[in-house]
């Protein structure tokens, strides 16, 4: 643990720094007192996670917290393949979900600033087959209570900003039983990964919205249809633009859509949720058909760290810049007006939180049930990984899990890490 490296110049120290840089991808590590972070109160972070490893609720985890550029705990703790018996080890690889959003959107910000990308192009300027939408409002019988999809023409067009918000209208089908509409998706098998990105764009052109665009917040398809952007613009699939634009330049070697066989072993396994005793199980041992912008990405603790860790320093890091500061206070600022309705959201991002282009940022102090400060901004997926950052604080913290338990980490991880500050 970090408290070793308490005993100064000593050669011990130099034999738990090195391993621990390599690890994070030369993040430099230091003591937590010169971060203005108490060793003894990050001390508290595993028996909390090690009573719900015990309990269950998930098989392992890994916590990885930086501050001012470095590196100040990172520890992993119960089972990489509890079936197995095979402990977590810190560089364990895992499925992403929503956390591959803000990546996307960041490389599209990039092509933004080189005036390829508009947030105000409306999308049918790349893909024509969305120029006129139609949404589906239900409406219910008086007399028998059944409800009936009534089409109406789209007031206006789809925005890329509208994409990067979530107010495109598009939604997810395996979000909820109903309404119509995300029945209408899953009738149609949008989401299979046997589809490629080209194939599910066509698919949702012939669906009704949601919702008319811009007008309500709407966790769903969106960054999936700016992937396909990506795609059509760099003339290069996903992956390999990701590769090129992102992942090489922030030497984020073990994020991708798969992981090569010489990795195997170090993917984490999910946990089947307690109640359901099912897995929604992304196979990631071989290269997918659906190069999914926003949820088919795999990482590590260290990797996604480089990533926030640009962010918070305006777009830059060891000499690289992926964005300019300007394109970062964009992703990282409330992008909901009044116009837009968001009381569907009442868990993500949940009160207090406004929403950015891919994560959610609060909005001031008070109102949200927990810890942070205003402007911290934090994203989560559906397999329980979650990362937040502080610029505030200057300050960042990466959570691994694989488990569908994952609903009350956000507040957890946020108390645990933010209760070590000590100036």
């Amino acid at each position: 643990m970090m408290r070793k490296l308490a005993c100064g110049l000593c050669p011990l120290a130099f034999a738990i720094v090195l391993p621990l840089a390599a690890l994070a991808q030369g993040m430099p590590a230091a003591e937590p007192e010169s971060l203005g972070l108490s060793t003894k109160r990050l001390e508290r972070i595993a028996p909390a996670l090690r009573r719900d490893i015990a309990a269950g609720l998930i098989p392992g985890a890994v916590m990885l917290v930086a501050r001012r550029g470095k590196l100040a705990y990172f520890e992993a703790f119960g089972m990489r393949d509890k079936a197995r018996n095979v402990p977590m080890p810190r560089d364990a690889i895992f499925r992403l979900a929503s956390m591959t959003k803000p990546i996307t959107i960041a490389a599209a910000m990039m092509l933004v600033e080189e005036g390829r990308l508009s947030l105000a192009d409306p999308i049918s300027k790349y893909l024509p087959q969305f120029a006129h939408m139609q949404v589906g409002t239900e409406v219910k019988d008086p007399a028998t209570g059944r409800a009936s999809l009534r089409l109406v023409p789209s007031e206006r067009e789809i925005r890329v900003e509208d994409l990067m918000r979530h107010t495109s209208g598009f939604t997810y089908e395996a979000l909820g039983t109903g309404p119509k509409v995300k029945e209408m998706y899953r009738d149609a098998g949008i989401g299979p990964q046997d589809d490629s990105a080209a194939a599910m764009v066509e698919k949702l052109a012939r669906l009704p919205l949601m919702y008319q665009p811009g007008t309500v917040w709407e966790y769903g398809r969106s960054i999936d249809v700016l992937g396909r952007i990506l795609e059509l613009l760099s003339g290069m699939p996903l992956s390999e633009f990701l590769a090129k634009r992102v992942f090489g330049p922030l030497r984020m070697p073990d994020t991708g859509f798969w992981v090569p066989p010489k990795k195997y072993n170090r993917i984490a396994d999910v946990l089947p949720a307690p109640r359901e005793g099912r897995r929604l199980l992304l196979n990631v041992s071989k290269p997918p058909k659906f190069e999914s912008g926003g949820g088919g990405l795999v990482s590590t603790a260290a990797d996604y760290a480089r990533f926030l860790q640009m962010l918070l320093n305006g777009g830059e890091i060891d000499g690289v810049r992926l964005l300019s500061r300007k394109s970062v206070e964009l992703i990282t600022t409330n992008q909901l007006g009044p116009e837009v309705n968001a009381q569907g959201w009442a868990y993500y991002p949940g009160p207090g939180y406004g929403f950015g282009l891919g994560f959610a940022v609060r909005l001031a102090l008070g109102v949200a049930p927990q810890i942070g400060s205003p402007g911290d901004y934090f994203v989560e997926g559906l397999y329980g990984t979650f990362a937040f950052a502080d610029p505030r604080e200057q300050l960042l913290a990466v959570f691994m899990i694989q488990s569908q338990e994952w609903r009350y980490y956000r507040p957890l991880v946020k108390a645990l890490v933010l209760q070590s500050l000590t100036h």
